[in-house]
C-alpha cells in the first residue's frame, strides 16, 4: 500500500463577516471572501476542521506544490 502525500489547501471565508481561526500553529484572520493557504499539517487542526464543518470557511482547492513550499518557507 502506498502512502498518500498530504497537501495543503487554499481556504476561503464564505461568510459575510470576518473570521478568526486560532490554530495550534498560527492564527488566521480572514475578511469576507478572503483566501489563505494552509499547510497539510494545519488541514488536520481541529479548530480549522470545526470552521470547515459549520461552513464558516470552505476549501477552494488543494495547494500547488510551489505554493505549499513557499508557505512553508514563509512560516519557518
Amino acid at each position: 500500500m502506498t502512502t498518500r502525500k498530504r497537501k495543503g489547501m487554499l481556504i476561503k471565508n464564505t461568510n459575510t463577516q470576518s473570521v478568526k481561526i486560532k490554530m495550534a500553529s498560527r492564527t488566521i484572520n480572514l475578511a469576507p471572501g478572503e483566501e489563505e493557504l494552509v499547510t497539510a499539517e494545519e488541514v488536520l487542526d481541529e479548530t480549522l476542521r470545526d470552521f470547515l464543518q459549520v461552513r464558516r470557511v470552505s476549501i477552494v482547492r488543494p495547494a500547488l506544490d510551489e505554493e505549499e513550499n513557499e508557505l512553508r518557507e514563509r512560516l519557518s
